[in-house]
């Protein structure tokens, strides 16, 4: 079988090996332009370049048009006559055209239990909306967004302190034993689906740099799930706001919830507004923060352009006393 791959970044890369080191290794690898200074990250959401080392060493053609779905993208598609395109975070979406090319059509990994979290971002948005489980599925690829029959499904619980980048990896090892399973299906014709429901699709939108934008009303429980949703990238960040002076840029890498230490801080007790200081401790080693419902504890910052450090080394260099705000800017 004429198998081409069609991927970039983290996510499919697993995938890509598995193939390549089966009997269904592919014929060429269809992957996003170079851009300059990017790097390979674990994220899909992140443009990557590994997966050319992998298809150069095993003597795999690469393609990188700008567009698949431009007559540059068709030609190269049309030329390469592939039985089968197999798609993982490859980054666009196909035109009718391009997914007419392959005989046997075109199979899509996305990492969700579709048809929930349709879209660019489903591990983020999993993450961050505290689903119990997730995902991968395979489907038949149709011109709708992730909309096509289901002919392939793997389940798994989603921990309590995993974060998207944790949770991308292991999805991506699970995707990795699907593929070959739904290629070899389908090499013997054994290959049937299940329609998606309409009533069950939620959306999953491609991550903006603002997204991970603290709104520090929220309950303490959100809050910390968006900062594991929201890792590696945008990450979760907020304001420290400096009377006189800029507000100051922070990235919390880390909390934890502290909503059972509100009868030991009086301030929790008053109308303090969410995003307010409550308690640094007398050793500058704590720094919680007041939430929609309670507080939220900090253990891990990042300050822009330095690493990510414990919140007790960050204080002993930039002192937060009570009452001071973090802030949505």
């Amino acid at each position: 079988m004429r198998l081409v791959y069609a991927g970039t970044g983290g996510f499919a890369m697993p995938a890509f090996e598995a193939l390549i080191a089966s009997q269904f290794k592919p014929i060429a690898l269809i992957t996003q332009p170079d851009k300059p200074g990017a790097s390979m990250r674990s994220s899909s959401r992140m443009v990557g370049l590994g997966l050319k080392g992998p298809a150069l060493k095993g003597g795999i053609a690469v393609h990188q048009p700008q567009s698949i779905n431009d007559p540059a993208g068709l030609a190269i598609l049309q030329a390469l006559a592939p039985d089968l395109l197999v798609v993982a975070a490859y980054g666009q979406i196909l035109s009718q055209e391009a997914l007419a090319i392959p005989k046997l059509g075109c199979i899509n990994l996305h990492a969700s239990i579709l048809p929930r979290h349709r879209g660019a971002s489903p591990i983020a948005h999993a993450v961050w909306a505290g689903d119990p489980e997730t995902g991968v599925s395979v489907i038949r690829m149709t011109p709708g967004l992730d909309a096509g029959e289901v002919i392939g499904l793997v389940r798994t619980p989603i921990g309590a302190e995993e974060t998207a980048e944790e949770l991308e990896v292991r999805l991506s090892q699970m995707a990795a034993s699907l593929a070959w399973e739904m290629v070899e299906a389908i090499s013997r014709g054994k290959v049937t689906g299940i329609p998606q429901d309409p009533a069950l699709v939620t959306r999953a939108p491609r991550l903006k740099k603002d997204t991970g934008n603290i709104d520090w009303s929220l309950t303490t429980a959100e809050i910390l799930r968006l900062i594991r949703a929201m890792q590696p990238w945008p990450t979760a960040f907020t304001h420290r706001i400096r009377e006189g002076l800029p507000s100051v840029r922070l990235q919390i890498v880390k909390g934890q919830n502290a909503n059972e230490q509100i009868s030991a801080i009086p301030l929790l007790q008053a109308a303090e507004a969410p995003g307010t200081v409550v308690s640094p401790d007398s050793r500058g080693s704590e720094l919680l923060v007041k939430t929609g419902d309670g507080a939220l504890k900090v253990l891990v910052v990042q300050p822009s352009g330095k690493t990510a450090m414990p919140v007790g080394d960050y204080l002993r260099g930039n002192p937060i006393r009570i009452g001071d705000r973090f802030a949505k800017v």
